[in-house]
């Protein structure tokens, strides 16, 4: 790991005492104040919730600067990412913190394409499911009961073990998502195939059926990996920052990633595409367009539109503008701007655009808006989205676990608080209160 390097002191004062704490820089971003030795100095902890004003970690992996619009894996930009890498190749990125070369990528791609199949004994968990539940929660279940099937790849401290773990979650995950959509919709499930490309592959396992040759539309291939590059990582969000917790405790990664499954599952983290397509049934129809958006930018009215701004970006999302054009292709490929959600999505785009309301404060079409978009078109069911979203964030929740088992300065995760319950009192027995 690059060590920070000093940007001088910061000066505390509290209760007459002063205590200097160091200032550290990264390479890029804004400074940090180490408050390691707040406690020990002071007696005193810093309050945060959210920790929206911490840094939980250092990390090489991915910078954001949501004030201008900027995602960067290992210093490069996600725009030039998504038009020229594949998602195994950033996936190397990631786990590796370097580009691959041509036989390096080889190597890879074959080492990943002669992992999707997952253990036959795993098949039979899926029927222990009702044939309606959610496949998160399926998801969740499999990718946890992994650690009882792969015992070569649970000890973290063999460097070689920890890679057969990132392999083998990159790998069978795919194999795990489409077969959770398989059993929900009652058809047989696909095993995988060698001669196809990731995304490729995880399609034909979802949409294909034994009984004909499923046919691969490049368009939407296409899609589906840039899909999968647009979500692979960012930074130490809700779910990244559980598995981080959770294998601080020295967890095996199956459960850690299994942990960040659970996470993402929650509305507000993994769910906003589902609520897009929510929202616009919600709306329903073109005319009631300018009614919405009035309704949106009433503070007193409990209507949000899903889909535009974000927390982080407060500028153009840098993902959106990627996706819009594979939404644009998708859409032409399966002449699906005849569906009338689509053409509601399509509209309600360009009327928010041109709004001065939501232009002076930079609520900009988000990815979520354009990969709801893009999976309804393709035929996902709102409930396999975050399922999509927990395939291609594996690989980002991996590389971080990978770095945090590796940084020798780690420990077990500890947050403090701040009491605010009674303080010691007299214990009453039941018959006197």
């Amino acid at each position: 790991m690059t060590e920070a390097k000093s940007a001088g002191t910061a000066t505390l004062t509290v209760d007459g005492k002063t205590v200097e704490l160091p200032v550290l820089a990264g390479t890029d971003g804004p400074n940090v104040i180490d408050v390691r030795r707040l406690y020990a100095e002071t007696g005193m902890f810093t309050y945060d919730p959210s920790y929206t004003s911490t840094a939980s970690c250092d990390s090489e992996l991915t910078y954001i600067d949501g004030e201008v619009g900027i995602l960067r894996h290992g210093g490069y930009s996600i725009e030039d990412l998504a038009e020229k890498s594949s998602f195994l190749e950033v996936c190397y990125l990631l786990l590796h913190k370097e580009l691959p070369n041509k036989a390096d990528l080889e190597d890879f791609q074959d080492t990943i394409t002669n992992h999707t199949m997952i253990h036959e004994q795993l098949r039979n968990l899926y029927s222990g499911f009702r044939r309606d539940a959610h496949p998160m929660a399926v998801m969740i279940g499999v990718v946890g009961a992994m650690s009882a099937f792969y015992h070569d790849s649970t000890d973290i401290n063999d460097p070689q073990q920890r890679l057969i773990a990132c392999h083998r979650l990159i790998a069978k995950m795919p194999t795990i998502a489409a077969w959770a959509y398989k059993y929900s919709v009652g058809q047989p499930f696909m095993y995988p195939r060698n001669d196809m490309s990731y995304a490729g592959n995880f399609l034909r396992m979802t949409f294909g059926v034994p009984a004909e040759e499923y046919e691969l539309s490049p368009a939407i291939e296409k899609a589906m990996d840039r899909i999968f590059i647009l979500h692979a990582d960012h930074e130490q969000n809700a779910s990244t920052s559980t598995v981080r917790l959770a294998s601080s405790s020295g967890a095996n990664p199956f459960a850690c990633i299994a942990a960040g499954i659970a996470t993402l599952w929650g509305p507000a983290h993994g769910g906003a595409n589902q609520a897009v397509l929510e929202m616009l049934d919600q709306i329903g129809d073109k005319k009631n367009i300018p009614e919405f958006l009035e309704r949106a930018k009433d503070k007193d009215d409990p209507f949000r539109l899903m889909g535009f701004g974000h927390r982080v970006y407060k500028n153009y999302d840098p993902r959106a503008g990627v996706l819009k054009q594979s939404a644009d292709e998708v859409l032409e490929e399966l002449g699906a701007r005849n569906d009338p959600l689509l053409e509601l999505a399509m509209e309600l785009e360009k009327i928010a655009l041109e709004d001065e309301y939501f232009a002076e404060r930079k609520l900009f079409p988000n990815v979520d808006f354009y990969s709801g978009i893009i999976l309804k078109a393709i035929g996902f069911p709102t409930e396999m989205f975050t399922v999509l979203f927990a395939l291609a964030r594996t690989v980002g929740w991996i590389a971080q676990w990978k770095e945090m088992i590796e940084d020798p300065a780690q420990r077990i995760g500890r947050p403090r608080q701040l009491f605010l319950g009674q303080t010691e009192r007299e214990y009453v027995p039941v018959d006197k209160r």
